[in-house]
């Protein structure tokens, strides 16, 4: 059973499918991934990185947290076993916000090649990667509303800046749908930009909805979920609706994961992202 913030995904034909990756004979062709990416909005990159240099990070992550009470106690920090108890907040803050997000690992992690080339190489103009980049880890068992990342869609916080901003989704592990990965509204993009450009969508920076099903319902839509696997990458654009679901892995493995993003240097860049990801940044 998928559940996301608490709600029953409906598992339908209808209501529920699987992501569609890249086939490898259109990897290398530019236009091919650029009519992909505006017919689905998503671009799903099997094996795109190496997964050693991702499992390396993810060890670091997890023993830069050690103080924290995130991983239990005589596991390997790799693995990402999940503590008993209580998370120290401050010293969950301390490790995340003064060591690991503006660290040389993470930004090395946000440069490493399949990633600042491609990008390169797939707008085909020098590109920026946005200072502020997120990463979190999802524990199983935590339920209720607020816990998974809610349906949105990028723009509606990056709207100082140009619209066609690409995010690219990292997980730093295995990640099968039961620990909580991704999940995408397949064909939102096309009314969410249908919607912006006659002004009816909400303009502050905020969720539509921790109701998945319910916003499947009402859009007569699927979410689209898969397995990933560690080196496997989502590019999607600034338009399509996504959300997280539940981590309900029963060997108490933690979800990590990343979402930076990158876009042309010639384009208005968003001032607001240009620094370090804090809890007090107010995106």
């Amino acid at each position: 059973m998928l559940t996301s913030n608490g709600y029953v995904l409906d598992e339908s034909d209808s209501r529920l499918a699987e992501l569609e990756p890249v086939p490898p004979t259109e990897r290398a062709d530019r236009d091919a991934l650029w009519s992909r990416l505006r017919r689905d909005g998503y671009l799903y990159l099997k094996g795109q990185l190496n997964p050693d240099q991702l499992l390396d990070f993810r060890t670091f992550y997890f023993a830069s947290l050690g103080e924290a009470n995130v991983y239990q106690t005589g596991t390997d920090p790799r693995e990402g076993i999940a503590a008993p108890g209580e998370v120290d907040r401050a010293a969950l803050r301390r490790g995340l916000f003064d060591r690991i997000v503006p660290g040389p690992e993470y930004q090395a992690l946000c440069t490493a090649q399949g990633i600042a080339g491609w990008f390169a190489w797939f707008l085909e103009d020098d590109v920026h990667l946005h200072r502020r980049k997120i990463i979190r880890h999802t524990k199983p068992g935590e339920g209720g509303i607020g816990t998974a990342t809610q349906a949105h869609y990028d723009l509606v916080y990056l709207r100082e800046g140009s619209d066609r901003v690409l995010s690219m989704w990292i997980p730093l592990g295995d990640c099968p749908r039961e620990r909580g990965g991704l999940a995408y509204l397949e064909g939102s993009h096309h009314w969410v930009m249908a919607e912006e450009r006659e002004g009816t969508l909400k303009k502050p920076a905020a969720s539509i909805t921790a109701d998945l099903p319910g916003l499947a319902e009402e859009r007569d839509a699927r979410w689209l979920v898969t397995d990933y696997e560690v080196g496997d990458v989502v590019v999607h654009s600034a338009h399509i609706v996504h959300a997280a679901l539940d981590n309900v892995d029963r060997g108490g493995t933690m979800r990590l994961s990343t979402d930076i993003r990158y876009q042309r240097l010639s384009e208005p860049i968003d001032w607001r992202w240009q620094e370090h990801w804090n809890d007090d940044d107010g995106l």
